[in-house]
């Protein structure tokens, strides 16, 4: 009996208590102009998925967040593109701070903002709720995959667009959450290409659900939602191929057996082939189809640099640590030439 003990108390987990969603937004509040720009900006994207703002939604910036500096630097830039391109586009930035993995490896900067395996949590919660609101002070919405269902009520305030990838599109807890949060949120289809699995998740997130969660004083809560009304589909390939073009959207459309819901398309991922180089050429020919495939919205992987690099000493600023990364110039002299696009099709079809 003794070694039974002594062998448990070897195995025991190490806890640590962090601050609760209240006292972390009580100590990094959103003003109350914040809270109008915020619920503006959520309805816009509203607007853009149910048609009714006809411009382009874009959701881009790095795979995920690993620098603050040069997290806000891409934010500034964003920002000067959009007063370029407001007419044809309306750009979200990507600030992933969660970040999936297949087996192990770095999970974002909530859970190790020091890039050290020190997995400073309440740091990274501190660091992360901050930067979102230095972003969004400067009048940008911001977008995130929902990941841990506990850490959503740490930035459910913050965020205009939500998504869901393709590991968790299909549990449960996902669609839960989806269906209380109070924004947009998408939801990708499976890794092996399944639409369906996006469609039944959909339906769930769009309607009321009660569930187990924390209340955001951190108490064990039945937590009763109202529905997401504005759930949606974002297409990102598969394992096998992409899933991008109006060919593949019409296969799609007869799988469903009827409209689909509000589509935005990742360019990276499967619809790549996981060549950052290669999203030009995506949303190239997305914005050519996107008459006969009514594509609300498009995501980017981008960064400051070019492609991606290994968390070590000497790490190149401004370059993605998880999945490559489109370079800003690349990415602003794309977003250029497609607000071009749209605006010699506007003049064209009013002609």
């Amino acid at each position: 009996m003794n070694a039974l003990v002594n062998t448990l108390e070897k195995t025991t987990n190490k806890e640590t208590t962090l601050s609760l969603p209240t006292e972390l937004k009580a100590a990094l509040p959103l003003s109350a102009k914040l809270v109008h720009q915020i619920s503006e900006q959520r309805q816009t994207i509203q607007n853009i998925l149910n048609g009714k703002d006809k411009r382009l939604m874009v959701i881009t910036g790095p795979c995920s967040i690993h620098d603050p500096i040069s997290a806000f630097e891409y934010a500034e830039n964003l920002l000067k593109l959009q007063a370029q391109v407001s007419d044809q586009i309306f750009l979200v930035m990507r600030a992933y701070i969660e970040k999936p993995r297949t087996t192990v490896g770095w999970k974002g900067f909530l859970y190790d903002p020091n890039l050290d395996g020190s997995a400073n949590m309440q740091l990274g919660l501190e660091k992360s709720r901050q930067l979102y609101l230095e972003i969004i002070e400067m009048g940008l919405p911001i977008s995130s995959e929902i990941l841990s269902p506990m850490a959503t009520a740490y930035f459910d305030d913050l965020l205009a667009w939500g998504a869901i990838g393709a590991r968790t599109s299909e549990s449960q807890i996902h669609r839960e959450i989806s269906s209380h949060m109070p924004f947009s949120i998408g939801f990708k289809n499976g890794t092996d290409g399944s639409i369906q699995i996006a469609l039944d998740a959909i339906q769930s997130a769009s309607n009321s659900h009660q569930f187990l969660g924390l209340s955001q004083s951190g108490l064990p809560s039945i937590i009763e939602s109202d529905g997401n009304p504005h759930a949606h589909l974002i297409l990102r390939g598969s394992n096998t191929g992409a899933n991008f073009a109006l060919v593949e959207i019409e296969k799609i459309k007869q799988k469903a057996k009827g409209e689909l819901p509000a589509l935005v398309i990742d360019c990276s991922h499967g619809n790549s082939s996981k060549n950052p180089l290669n999203q030009p050429e995506v949303l190239k020919t997305i914005v050519a189809e996107r008459l006969s495939t009514n594509v609300r919205g498009v995501m980017l992987e981008s960064h400051l640099v070019d492609g991606n690099q290994k968390i070590s000493d000497e790490m190149t600023y401004g370059q993605s640590i998880t999945d490559g990364c489109l370079g800003w110039d690349k990415t602003a002299q794309l977003l250029n030439d497609v607000a071009d696009t749209l605006r010699c099709r506007e003049i064209k079809l009013s002609a």
